[in-house]
């Protein structure tokens, strides 16, 4: 019998999003040849954690405690020191990271214990909308020597590849793949009549009512309050009954019901007054599929992306978009046929391309219908898998 190709796989953090589904759908499908160990960081207080993912696919990874988003000297070093005893034992013929902090200290313990393979994977980036300059410049140079470091750097879209190779000299072109996320989509096809008369009973829906969502972290770079001052400039101009949800939880949120409230806006906290709005905050819905399906339009106002997984997930729904044009976006979104792209933290673009879709139904059905024809193969899980596996083995070969 052939020896397995042994894959230590370290995520940042089980949190809801992209590299979660990335890591989780990696360690479950890949094929015979491979045998995975998934290593994860600790849960963040600010977000809702996405262990039903691994439990859905019978997932159960080994989490350091210590690996936290923020960066703290000590447990950084006990957590470093936990993965170099892991690469021991299990002796990886490839270490595979994913995300900024397993990043670092992953790509650091496998290059110091001589592991063969050591590939990273950028999910986004924060060079740029996160911090200061000299802070953003810290952690350029950081990414370039841990660069130096792997045997090969995916990018999630073309459109990040460009970034890290033209606009942030993170490494040379020849060193960056580009492998798209895969998720299971299809149950976002999956009764979706049901699900969507559950979501609008629930939330107080009525039939005539155009239901707009936002879905993800409430964190400053999300720029939700853009999306808030787009709903307060529209609402004058629209004889359309519309309501607002604002899918999430996280840090920002007290600075958005503030906002809310200075721009005198109808609003509920749902979970703790259950009560009709214009803006309707849900805090988290992990059932994501059914609050697409009782949703109109999906938006986006990010300051900064890799790729947005709201977007392929709203596309696999048959729902427009409206989004700003941010980090993989135009990779993810076609544009003006799946929905519209406007400049990032442009207020007037995107308030008008958000009111186009609330006026015109047909327009809104005839996007959203072209969604799932575009996202359902190239982002599917399986091709993924294909993909990941054929660098692999190229990698094994040189």
């Amino acid at each position: 019998m052939a020896k397995k190709i042994k894959i230590l796989r370290i995520i940042n953090r089980f949190n809801l999003g992209g590299p979660t589904f990335n890591a989780a759908y990696l360690t479950k499908y890949l094929g015979d040849d491979f045998e995975t160990l998934l290593v994860g960081g600790a849960k963040d207080v600010t977000e809702e954690s996405s262990a039903f993912i691994l439990e859905n696919l019978n997932l159960t990874p080994i989490i350091i405690p210590e690996m936290k988003r923020e960066i703290n000297f000590k447990e950084d070093k006990i957590a470093y020191k936990k993965l170099k005893k892991l690469i021991k034992e299990f002796q990886p013929d490839i270490v595979h990271t994913h995300a900024s902090k397993a990043g670092f200290l992953g790509r650091r313990a496998a290059y110091k214990c001589n592991v063969p393979i050591i590939i990273h994977t950028f999910h986004g980036h924060v060079f740029h909308s996160y911090f200061g300059k000299v802070k953003t410049a810290f952690y350029k140079n950081i990414e370039r020597y841990l660069a130096k470091k792997s045997t090969a750097i995916i990018a999630i879209s073309d459109i990040q590849k460009h970034e890290l190779v033209n606009e942030y000299n993170i490494c040379k072109s020849n060193k960056v793949k580009v492998i798209p996320l895969g998720f299971d989509l299809s149950r976002f096809q999956e009764n979706r009549l049901e699900k969507r008369a559950d979501f609008r009973k629930k939330y107080l829906l009525d039939e005539d009512e155009i239901a707009i969502g936002i879905v993800g972290r409430l964190v400053p770079i999300k720029n939700h309050t853009l999306f808030i001052d787009a709903i307060n400039q529209i609402l004058p101009k629209t004889s359309k009954k519309i309501r607002v949800f604002i899918i999430g939880d996280g840090e920002e949120k007290e600075n958005l019901v503030k906002h809310c409230e200075e721009k005198k806006l109808d609003f509920t906290e749902f979970t703790v007054s259950p009560r009709k709005a214009t803006i309707t905050f849900t805090s988290w819905i992990k059932n994501v599929d059914w609050a697409n399906a009782g949703l109109d339009i999906v938006a986006l106002s990010s300051l900064n992306e890799g790729t947005p997984v709201s977007l392929i997930e709203a596309q696999a729904s048959n729902k427009p978009i409206v989004t700003t044009n941010v980090g993989g976006v135009e990779n993810v979104v076609l544009k003006n046929k799946t929905g519209f792209i406007v400049e990032s933290n442009n207020l007037a673009a995107f308030s008008k391309a958000l009111f186009i879709l609330i006026e015109d139904e047909k327009l809104r059905i005839e996007m959203g219908l072209k969604g799932w024809e575009h996202v359902k193969d190239k982002f599917h899980y399986t091709r993924l898998v294909k993909d990941m596996e054929a660098l692999y083995f190229s990698l094994l070969k040189q």
